[in-house]
């Protein structure tokens, strides 16, 4: 498996995988337990996403596209639900 992904928290590294995994690319999403090992200090640089190599083109340019901001809503007022 190779490195593709290192989310700012591990909430974005999740989103990041589901979408991968909703385009059929099995992920990994390491650094779970290492949130709670930083006590107060800022925690970063533990959510990491890994793929198969086999994945890794098709991986790098659906996260190309999510830094892009291809996939946000353009329905940002929730008050006129």
């Amino acid at each position: 498996m190779k490195l593709i992904f290192r989310g700012s928290n591990i909430l974005e590294a999740h989103i990041v995988a589901g979408l991968l995994d909703s385009h059929g690319i099995e992920t990994h999403v390491g650094g779970h337990y290492l949130q709670g090992a930083v006590g107060d200090l800022p925690a970063s640089d533990f959510a990491h996403i890994f793929v198969n190599d086999e994945d890794l083109h098709a991986a790098e340019q659906l996260i190309s596209d999510y830094e892009a901001g291809k996939f946000a809503s353009d329905q940002g007022d929730y008050n006129s639900m």
